[in-house]
């Protein structure tokens, strides 16, 4: 079974993030149910300068980009296989829930809010389970390696013990004797002398 150490007078590992979102026009037939679209853009490091509250960074006819600094990260012991499933992984990710307001802003339309950042692949799992919305973006080398070193230290793989081929398995009948198995055709087969075919 796997493992994990969990010290309580342990502060949890944690960075804070800036999400940038981005609501894009949409054009052709799809145009006619919905006008915008919200994206994940990127997951950065929170710098100071970016304030606690969303901003817009950029607004054009066709574009929109937001910036939603402060949200923290933290890393849970009792989560390290998923972490470890995403350090291992080809293509290491930042997992984003995020989900529309109920109601529309000044401009009409509904902005998108990222609710949860996390690293973590069981995350990512629960949060589509619930049928929430989840984009991936990639994660940076020193955040990998920031995870990996928390995994390393958090997570021993449960060692899958090989198991035999069930064809090389001996056989055994309904009463655990010796059982064989005859690949002939039992028609072909003459019956003992004294008994009829």
């Amino acid at each position: 079974m796997a493992q994990s150490c969990y010290h309580p007078q342990m502060k949890r590992p944690s960075q804070t993030v800036a999400v940038l979102m981005r609501r894009e026009r949409i054009s052709g037939p799809m145009a006619r149910w919905q006008a915008w679209r919200w994206l994940l853009v990127d997951v950065v490091t929170h710098e100071e300068g970016f304030g606690h509250a969303p901003r817009c960074l950029l607004r054009t006819e066709d574009e929109q980009r937001w910036l939603f600094p402060n949200m923290e990260v933290a890393l849970y012991t009792d989560d390290a296989e998923g972490y470890w499933l995403n350090v291992t992984s080809p293509h290491p990710c930042w997992f984003v829930l995020w989900r529309t307001d109920e109601e529309p802003g000044e401009d009409g339309y509904a902005m998108a809010r990222p609710e949860r950042v996390s690293l973590s692949y069981h995350d990512a799992g629960r949060w589509l389970d619930a049928q929430e919305t989840v984009e991936q973006v990639p994660a940076p080398v020193d955040v990998v390696d920031w995870v990996r070193t928390f995994v390393q230290a958090n997570y021993t793989p449960e060692v899958k013990k090989r198991q035999r081929p069930q064809s090389f398995q001996s056989l055994t009948d309904r009463f655990g004797q010796p059982a064989s198995v005859s690949t002939g055709d039992r028609r072909s087969r003459k019956p003992p002398s004294g008994e009829s075919a």
